[in-house]
């Protein structure tokens, strides 16, 4: 395989081609094919990436397995020295990369780089101080001395979804990286300007194979991928029904996954709520990232008592943001990630309708200078929404909210919990015992009181129920990156006797 010819955009911030990058080197895919990067604000072409197949994977998987003999049992001392070189890469081009994720994703650039530069960054940082602190255990026996190993699965697959490039690579090689494995990425195909472009900054510092990246198609290069015999672990996050897939791929070699598969998110509201605060939080959740967000609070239960004053509260703030360029600083919401996804949320909006929800604010695609050309969605409040409705069961992905109203507490943890989700939550209450009372018995993996989105570093992000298995943004991860392995030593000399007469 030859190297792609280099031709660096116009921009000089990116290239007008990518290749795999396979033991260090950017190659051609086997195929010869390649795959356009849009700007989905514009429809305009970005760059090509190679067209993966399982000829590319197989190289990849080759690399990586390499890598590990080395790798493997490199020192702590080296994995935190990489790990905080790949921060600091970061930290020097934050402008550059977070106007990329805008360019290709559509997201505000005010996001790209005030959440998704800062907890990329923060994954780097985070696990480069876990390296010095994984290890084993010893155990003390009248007879023997346990022993217990913790060592690393070898090469791993990791899958990652066009919502957050930049932070969901980091949140997968960040760990695996601490604990000694080595690589093999599949970003998505629509949007991975941002993570091909990163890998080239940091080349010069990854050992050869330690990471390496296939693009392509999910059909094309994940089952490849996944069932390959030197494959030991993977990690995925997406939708429940690719992950059902990948759980049959992994299947073929009996290896271990962790899946982080979207939510519907209960966002209740008491009538003791802060209500202007709430209102805000209910705002951001439904435009940030333009609503492709697995956690954000997309069923919005409120209060009967508070319901009319809050959605006039929450009209009334939508109606005063920013859509429009993402490159502006001043835009709040951008546009979706692909033609595919806009059309996907238009339809959920239809449906709803079709089920006996109404339109309270929005529905439909955004129109005026600038987003005629785009995929634009206006900001939209559905109302009357039932629970058993397709609108509050399935995961929309774009920037709609589902009015839900209850009376008691009773049945809004009834409501709450009759999802086949459960990744997030919030609720907003002054009440200390009620806050406590209900967020122990929502079925999820997280619950914000009283600030929506209030994520911090080293807290544990994983779902309940078909959300998925495995935490992810803390240190329970590397348990999910490492095997242990018993010794025991004997202490005493001489046979036991068992078979002396």
């Amino acid at each position: 395989m030859n190297k792609p010819l280099e031709q660096s955009h116009p921009t000089g911030l990116y290239q007008a081609q990518y290749g795999h990058f396979i033991g260090g080197e950017w190659v051609e895919g086997d195929s010869g094919k390649t795959i356009d990067l849009l700007n989905p604000a514009t429809g305009q072409r970005l760059s090509r990436i190679q067209a993966g197949n399982a000829v590319d994977v197989e190289r990849a998987v080759q690399a990586a397995a390499s890598a590990f003999t080395t790798w493997g049992h490199s020192t702590p001392g080296q994995r935190q020295e990489l790990l905080l070189e790949l921060a600091r890469r970061l930290k020097a081009r934050m402008q550059d990369f977070a106007l990329l994720e805008t360019l290709n994703n559509g997201k505000p650039i005010r996001e790209a780089l005030h959440f998704d530069l800062p907890t990329t960054i923060s994954q780097f940082e985070l696990f480069a101080g876990a390296a010095f602190h994984l290890h084993g255990q010893s155990l003390d026996y009248p007879d023997a001395i346990g022993i217990v190993h913790r060592e690393p699965y070898g090469v791993v697959a990791q899958i990652i979804p066009w919502n957050v490039p930049l932070v969901m690579m980091a949140t997968k090689i960040a760990p695996a990286l601490a604990a000694g494995n080595t690589i093999v990425l599949k970003p998505a195909e629509t949007v991975c300007l941002s993570v091909l472009e990163f890998f080239r900054e940091v080349a010069d510092v990854l050992p050869p194979g330690v990471v390496n990246v296939v693009t392509g198609y999910g059909a094309d290069v994940g089952e490849a991928l996944v069932s390959h015999p030197l494959v030991r672990k993977v990690a995925f996050t997406g939708s429940i029904a690719t992950a059902r897939r990948i759980m049959g791929y992994a299947a073929t070699n009996v290896i271990p996954q962790t899946l982080e598969l979207g939510g519907k998110s209960a966002h209740i509201v008491c009538d003791d709520a802060d209500i202007d605060a709430a209102v805000e939080a209910a705002a951001l959740s439904t435009i940030f990232n333009k609503g492709e967000v697995c956690i954000a609070g997309t069923r919005l239960m409120l209060h009967e008592r508070i319901r009319d004053e809050f959605l006039e509260k929450l009209a009334r703030t939508l109606d005063t943001v920013k859509q429009g360029d993402p490159t502006d600083p001043a835009t709040q919401i951008g546009a979706q990630a692909s033609v595919m996804q806009r059309d996907k949320v238009l339809s959920y909006i239809d449906i709803g309708l079709q089920e006996g929800a109404k339109v309270y604010r929005g529905g439909k695609r955004a129109r005026g200078p600038g987003l005629d050309e785009g995929n634009f969605i206006e900001p939209t409040i559905l109302v009357d929404v039932d629970n058993s409705m397709r609108v509050a069961q399935e995961e929309i992905f774009g920037p709609v909210t589902c009015a839900i109203t209850w009376k008691d507490d009773d049945e809004v943890l009834r409501l709450a919990n009759d999802s086949s989700y459960g990744l997030a939550g919030g609720l907003w209450t002054r009440n200390l015992t009620r806050a406590h009372r209900i967020s122990r018995a929502m079925q999820t993996g997280t619950v914000w009181v009283n600030r929506y989105f209030n994520l911090k570093p080293g807290m544990p992000l994983g779902g309940y129920k078909q959300s998925g298995f495995g935490r992810e943004f803390c240190f329970d991860i590397l348990n999910h990156y490492t095997l242990t392995k018993s010794v025991v030593i004997n202490l005493e000399e001489g046979p036991l006797g068992l078979f002396q007469g």
